[in-house]
């Protein structure tokens, strides 16, 4: 198999795994995410507290490991941000992201994996970030 072609099935393989733990996570679930977000109903579910938590115990340690080793398994080198301080777009963005989870209950990952629902929620979600993201490329050039 070439080169690419392994590159390619590890990151297929690395994007259904993701999947696959958003969906037994029940984060794709718009109303378990907005239970969470919903703090003065009496109805909070502090699942999503316990999610990212547990995201933060694998994550950390595997991060830490590929820190040591100075570059990724399967590349030269860490393609890092080459932004590093915290500004007007870095803000705004963060701001119109956390405004778009918080009236739907979506975030770019869970959106895709919604697609193949096909509810319509799902399809205008995905839609909207797809323009989202063409915007901002036209703005970028």
């Amino acid at each position: 198999m070439s080169e690419a072609r392994m590159t390619s099935l590890i990151a297929a393989l690395c994007g259904l795994l993701f999947g696959a733990g958003l969906m037994l996570s029940e984060i794709v679930n718009p109303a378990r995410v907005l239970a969470f977000l919903d703090i003065t109903s009496g109805q909070w579910d502090p699942t999503l507290a316990l999610i990212m938590a547990s995201a933060l115990l694998v994550s950390v340690p595997g991060f830490a490991w590929a820190r040591r080793r100075g570059k990724p398994l399967r590349a030269e080198r860490f393609h890092n941000p080459s932004a590093t301080r915290i500004d007007t777009p870095l803000v705004l963005g963060a701001a119109l992201f956390g405004l778009g989870w918080g009236l739907v209950g979506l975030c770019p990952g869970p959106a895709l994996v919604n697609i193949i629902s096909l509810q319509p929620q799902a399809l205008l979600f995905a839609a909207a970030m797809l323009g989202g993201m063409y915007l901002f490329e036209l703005r970028r050039r």
